[in-house]
Parts: structure tokens; C-alpha cells; sequence
């Protein structure tokens, strides 16, 4: 019995491995260009992952998102500062592990608080979809400043202005988006799991 539940466990998780896979590499559907930015999705099923099968499981799938981004930096950039910025795996690998992390850890803290597992997800997965968000353009702002402002075609005194108004142009609907989206498939896909 113990096997084949390790062997469901892992199945699932290849799951999530192989979604991931697909959204980055199938056009709009890891990340959806709005005007001239775009929207990422790929972090909703890291966050998924984390809510269903736990902090080591949801780290471990954030890490194959970051580990894509930075390979497809070298070869196959998805944006002119790809190149510049996703060859730092601080940058590419660093956050996305932590997306998986943080959520997995705030859902358990709020739900042992709170009792509450719809509550404790959507602020789980909002704070999950941040940590990506404000890690990113955060070290991006730290690490490449002068680079970036010349890529972004902004001043240095404009870039941290530029920057905030990526979060909220980028980052605040990607929370909203893994706040409704996240808890929306995580909640049925944990009793699955847990009745498996």
C-alpha cells in the first residue's frame, strides 16, 4: 500500500512537472501578452502543486519553471532581457523555488490559525504569486540596474518608478489571477490526493 501511494504521489507531481513543460513552451498558455506586456500563468500551477502536495513538492516544481527559464535564456530567449537577466539563476531559479515554498507554508500557518482552507488559500496564493512578482523586477532592479535601464529605454532615476509600475501593471493581476484561479483547482485536486 505504501508504494503505490508513493507511486500516485509521484504521479501527480509529474503531472504538475509536465503542465509546466507546456506552458512554456505552447504559445499563450504560460504566459498571455497584453499590449506590449505579458501575463504569467506558469506561476498558478507552481502554487497549485504547493497547495496540493506540500512546500518540497510545490519548491521542486517552481524549480523546473526556473530551471526553463534559464536554460531558454541561452537558447531560445522569450524577451530581448531574458539573455541579460534569466542567465543568473538568482534571478530565474532563486524565486520561482520560492514561490512553491512561501505558499505551502502560509496556507498551513493561516489554516492551523484559522481553520479556514478557502481563506487560507487565496491569501497563500496571492502572497505565493508576490514572492515571484516583487523577487524578479526586485533583484532585476538590484543586480542589473544600469542595464535594465538602458534595456527598458528609462533614466536611472526613472527605473524603480518603472519598475513599481511593472508590478502593478504585471503583478497585481497575476495575484488577483492566483487568488481566484489557484484555490479554484487546488481545493477539489487536495481531496482527490488525500482520498487517494
Amino acid at each position: 500500500m505504501k508504494t503505490n501511494n508513493k507511486t500516485y504521489h509521484m504521479s501527480i507531481l509529474a503531472l504538475f512537472i509536465a503542465i509546466v513543460i507546456v506552458q512554456n513552451f505552447v504559445p499563450l498558455f504560460g504566459y498571455i501578452p497584453v499590449g506590449p506586456l505579458s501575463i504569467t500563468t506558469i506561476h498558478i500551477t507552481v502554487i497549485v502543486a504547493a497547495l496540493v502536495l506540500g512546500w518540497k513538492d510545490g519548491a521542486f516544481v517552481g524549480g523546473v519553471w526556473g530551471l526553463i527559464t534559464f536554460i531558454r535564456a541561452f537558447v531560445s530567449p522569450t524577451s530581448p532581457i531574458a539573455p541579460i537577466v534569466f542567465t543568473n539563476p538568482i534571478v530565474s531559479i532563486v524565486p520561482r523555488i520560492l514561490i512553491g515554498i512561501v505558499t505551502a507554508v502560509v496556507f498551513y500557518f493561516i489554516y492551523k490559525w484559522w481553520k479556514n482552507k478557502t481563506l487560507a488559500m487565496v491569501i497563500a496564493s496571492v502572497l505565493g504569486s508576490l514572492v515571484n512578482t516583487v523577487l524578479v523586477l526586485g533583484l532585476i532592479y538590484l543586480l542589473y540596474h544600469g542595464q535594465a535601464a538602458n534595456f527598458y529605454k528609462v533614466d536611472m532615476g526613472q527605473l524603480l518608478p518603472y519598475i513599481m509600475g511593472l508590478v502593478v501593471t504585471n503583478g497585481v493581476p497575476e495575484m488577483i489571477l492566483a487568488g481566484v484561479v489557484a484555490p479554484l483547482i487546488a481545493a477539489p485536486l487536495q481531496k482527490l490526493v488525500r482520498k487517494n
